[in-house]
């Protein structure tokens, strides 16, 4: 069993539910569209924490974690060249503005080739 999320993480996790179906724009911060990174920095900055605007630089954005250590909130990157990122909501699942085409949405974080996680807060 996951915990629910607290304080930050919540209000991060919140802040992604609501763009749910938005469309995935390339280089977008919000609010009308999204690409991967910019939706977990508009998610986190809702929570009142400031992040790196790429997938690259908000990897190295708190502390490394495993993925046996993942927590609702925590960042989840993917692919070896880490140019995927999305927020972990628990479960397996993830929030993540996925590709051109595709709209924000949930999904299993086992979609994708796993990399790294980090807590940001």
């Amino acid at each position: 069993p996951v915990a629910a999320p607290a304080g930050r993480a919540s209000a991060a996790i919140s802040f992604a539910r609501a763009q749910l179906g938005k469309p995935y724009v390339w280089g977008a911060t919000g609010p009308s569209g999204y690409d991967c990174s910019g939706l977990t920095q508009a998610a986190w900055r809702a929570a009142g924490v400031s992040l790196p605007r790429t997938t690259y630089t908000q990897i190295n954005a708190g502390r490394r974690v495993s993925r046996s250590e993942l927590a609702p909130g925590d960042l989840v990157f993917f692919y070896s060249g880490i140019s995927h990122v999305g927020l972990y909501i628990g479960g397996g699942q993830m929030i993540h503005a996925p590709r051109p085409g595709a709209p924000v949405r949930i999904a299993p974080i086992d979609e994708m080739p796993f990399a790294g996680a980090t807590r940001v807060a």
